[in-house]
């Protein structure tokens, strides 16, 4: 089944490539055909050569494979939908089919309402949005609590230093008495990460960090992640529990880890406010069956690009935002990083400051 599986998938992919490339060599005019369509499978050889040689190229080689090449699947995204969408008004008589054959005007237009969009997706990644939530529990607490909460950094070869930098400024600006990371700070691979010695700024911050593990640390190298988190004095959570100022913050290792311990077993004996941390938001229900209060995971990136995010929308019972089941309190994030392209469109980069109010113990 598998197999079969990987090979329809194969096929899909195959067939819709083909797709793409036809009406792109049906559009532009004679004489740029081969450069126009050169060019395209070019910029596709380029983010295939990535996923193959990313670790084995200098660092500088393997960030222009990573950064260029994988914008080609945002381009891709939005060809194919304009493709579609413009046979289905051509078969309904809506657009002249002559801007689809040999057409400068036509040529023109895709390329300009592509472009716009990956710019305009790529100035909208760089904004951070600022989520706030107020969560008052009648459970006692040492003080009131301000904790910084941010999900899939994916630091790496695209997310480096710089942005890790001003991340941490904008973490530290918050006074927070605590700071959270709900997993995937690493992207795909290590090498980037020691090789820019991101461990160190992770010192600047101003608060104790715990974080737990995500898919995309165990697709890195699970126990070299733990050995970073170590030095960047981030403590690492996976399938325990720990107490800062009266609350019990229990950090689950991800899914990826077959043998993961059951949120039930983990919350016995466990009194008081209890925040979870869990990369992936799938069956939300275990922390309201245990009596949670509140839970914070990631993973999803609300699907990063429209219309990636209806998918998203439709799998996770919450792929991003504030959720409550019972008297558990769920906040999804769309993730402070980003996976592959810097790029969102109908999606945002955020991070959560979480204002926690109870019955202050005397």
């Amino acid at each position: 089944m598998r197999i079969g599986g990987f090979i329809g998938i194969l096929a899909i992919i195959i067939a819709l490539t083909t797709y793409v490339c036809f009406h792109l060599w049906r559009i532009t005019p004679h004489g740029w055909k081969p450069v126009v369509t050169g060019l395209f499978a070019l910029w596709m050889a380029v983010m295939f050569a990535g996923f193959f040689l990313m670790e084995r190229v200098p660092s500088g080689v393997a960030t222009v494979f990573y950064e260029v090449g994988n914008t080609w699947m945002i381009a891709f995204l939005y060809l194919l939908i304009i493709f579609m969408l413009a046979d289905v008004a051509a078969l309904c008589h809506i657009l002249p089919k002559s801007l689809l054959r040999d057409s400068p005007a036509g040529l023109s237009s895709v390329v300009g309402i592509v472009a716009v969009t990956l710019a305009l997706g790529s100035l909208h990644y760089h904004h951070k949005y600022r989520e706030e939530m107020i969560v008052v529990t009648e459970k006692p607490l040492d003080s009131p609590l301000t904790i910084v909460l941010a999900s899939d950094l994916h630091l790496g070869y695209h997310n480096r230093r710089a942005e890790l930098s001003r991340w941490i400024d904008l973490i530290n600006a918050e006074k927070p008495d605590l700071v959270l990371f709900g997993g995937d700070i690493i992207d795909m691979s290590l090498r980037p990460v020691l090789e820019g010695n991101l461990a160190e700024e992770f010192h600047r911050l101003k608060a104790p960090a715990w974080t737990v593990l995500g898919n995309h640390e165990y697709y890195s190298d699970a126990e070299g992640a733990e050995k970073f988190f170590k030095d960047a004095g981030i403590v690492l959570l996976r399938d325990s529990v720990a107490c800062y100022k009266g609350i019990n913050v229990i950090g689950r290792d991800d899914r990826s880890f077959p043998c993961r311990a059951a949120l039930g077993d983990l919350m016995k004996g466990v009194d008081g406010f209890t925040l979870v941390l869990d990369h992936q938001p799938s069956h939300l229900e275990e922390a309201e069956d245990a009596g949670a209060d509140f839970q914070f995971s990631g993973h999803t990136h609300r699907g990063q690009v429209w219309p990636i995010s209806w998918i998203t929308d439709a799998v996770f019972e919450k792929a991003w935002g504030p959720h409550s089941r019972g008297s558990t309190r769920y906040y999804v994030s769309s993730g402070l990083g980003i996976w592959g392209p810097k790029i969102r469109v109908g999606t945002r980069s955020e991070y959560l400051v979480l204002r926690l109010r109870g019955d202050i113990r005397d």
